[in-house]
């Protein structure tokens, strides 16, 4: 086990000491903390896969209802039809502290008719599909969101696990081996001290 290179005095030995406990009070900290985001990680992941099995089941309908339309009309018809929106969307950015980790919310607001066509040359299945794929944006917005937010606490997760790491397996072992280098040291140093002042004494005694 590597040391850290310093002399071996007490005032060395007292600010080691002191850093030690400044390592093993940050270890805590971030094992708490990495404890804590692998919690919402987990909270957040199936929430992500209940969104997305929903939001699939949702674009499925929507492109069912579209294929559906397009067999029933002719295809200049058809992009006559869908060349020019009715409707506008705009898109609101926020962000939320989550752990320390900054994470998008998106809130979508959608203004004007979604059918900008004649009902007269279109069918109604068409009508449904984008009245469907109107409704499905938010789910959209909203499961790429918590999958961004997902991903960003999964790299914060390993940033900190590397950081637990580091101070569970090098700086704390280097410190306390040091600590223990240094008091040995001392005590070496304390041992020889007396045994001069003891051969001191005796020499003294003798004359």
């Amino acid at each position: 086990m590597a040391r850290v290179n310093v002399n071996p005095n007490r005032m060395e030995l007292s600010r080691l000491k002191k850093r030690l406990a400044v390592a093993q009070r940050g270890h805590k900290l971030l094992k708490d903390k990495q404890d804590a985001l692998i919690k919402a990680f987990l909270e957040k992941a199936r929430a992500v896969k209940a969104t997305r099995e929903k939001v699939e089941s949702e674009l499925i309908s929507c492109y069912r209802s579209f294929l559906m339309a397009r067999a029933q009309t002719l295809p200049a018809m058809l992009e006559q039809a869908l060349m020019i929106s009715g409707s506008t969307c705009t898109l609101d950015v926020a962000t939320r502290n989550v752990m320390s980790v900054i994470v998008p919310e998106y809130e979508v607001h959608q203004e004007g008719s979604t059918f900008n066509y004649g009902m007269a040359t279109t069918p109604a299945s068409l009508d449904v599909a984008l009245e469907d794929f109107s409704k499905v944006i938010p789910g959209l917005l909203q499961l790429a969101a918590d999958e961004k937010a997902v991903a960003l606490m999964s790299t914060e997760i390993e940033r900190t696990r590397r950081r637990v790491n580091a101070l569970e397996h090098v700086m704390i072992p280097n410190y306390a081996e040091t600590i223990k280098y240094i008091s040995m040291k001392l005590d070496e140093q304390a041992r020889s001290t007396t045994s001069q002042l003891m051969k001191v004494k005796e020499i003294v005694s003798e004359h």
